[in-house]
């Protein structure tokens, strides 16, 4: 199966670098909702057979002209929501972001029992997201996008394909739509073919699942 991973266009707390993780969370500034519109004609070359977002208003917003381009309905799954943030939520500073998406790729390195402060763990978000990719697998489609969050994104990434490394993760920011694309599936395993329209090589992997390189986290980018 093919997998796109896009992310949701620009929101009003993105502009503010806040993390904004709750249901139903804030729609699309101008900006966003441009992003969102330009998606079809970047994605003119994809099939795409199956259409996914998230609970959260923005991921719907984003898939609404990719859905109408295609003549899809947009399927919605609380699975590929984003990370909830816990006791982090609507905080802004550098100390929380870097505390969110640390914690977040050190379960994409196997440290899935920890836990986000006042959130969930490893385990359970993957889980959910895993859950989602397998109804999408299962389904028949040949191409699935499914429009998620940033770290989110960058989280199961780095946890499942065999060629990114959660050091990778950390360092590559996935902007307003931008899109990973996977050829794979949940039995045989994933690889990601672009990385925001990037193909990566050899050269690219990371070796080691030490986790993240802390001072290669960025923390406007965690879906804040």
């Amino acid at each position: 199966m093919r997998l796109l991973l896009i992310r949701h266009g620009q929101t009003p707390s993105n502009v503010k670098h806040l993390l904004d993780t709750a249901e139903p969370g804030p729609a699309l500034t101008p900006l966003g909702q441009e992003q969102a519109a330009a998606l079809p004609q970047a994605l003119a070359a994809e099939r795409i057979d199956a259409l996914y977002a998230s609970t959260l208003v923005r991921t719907q917003l984003t898939a609404a002209p990719l859905a109408a381009a295609k003549q899809l309905d947009v399927l919605v799954r609380d699975g590929i929501r984003e990370i909830s943030a816990g006791d982090l939520e609507m905080r802004g500073d550098d100390e929380a972001g870097e505390t969110y998406i640390t914690t977040a790729l050190a379960w994409s390195a196997g440290n899935t029992e920890l836990r986000m402060p006042g959130g969930e763990n490893g385990v359970e978000a993957l889980g959910r997201f895993d859950a989602v990719v397998e109804e999408a697998a299962k389904s028949g489609a040949e191409t699935v996008a499914m429009v998620s969050h940033g770290a989110a994104i960058r989280m199961w990434v780095a946890a499942r394909a065999e060629n990114v490394s959660a050091e990778y993760a950390a360092a590559h920011i996935l902007r307003n739509t931008g899109v990973v694309v996977l050829d794979g599936s949940p039995d045989r395993g994933w690889r990601v073919l672009l990385w925001e329209g990037r193909p990566l090589g050899p050269e690219d992997v990371v070796p080691g699942t030490s986790g993240p390189a802390g001072e290669a986290v960025g923390t406007g980018d965690a879906d804040r």
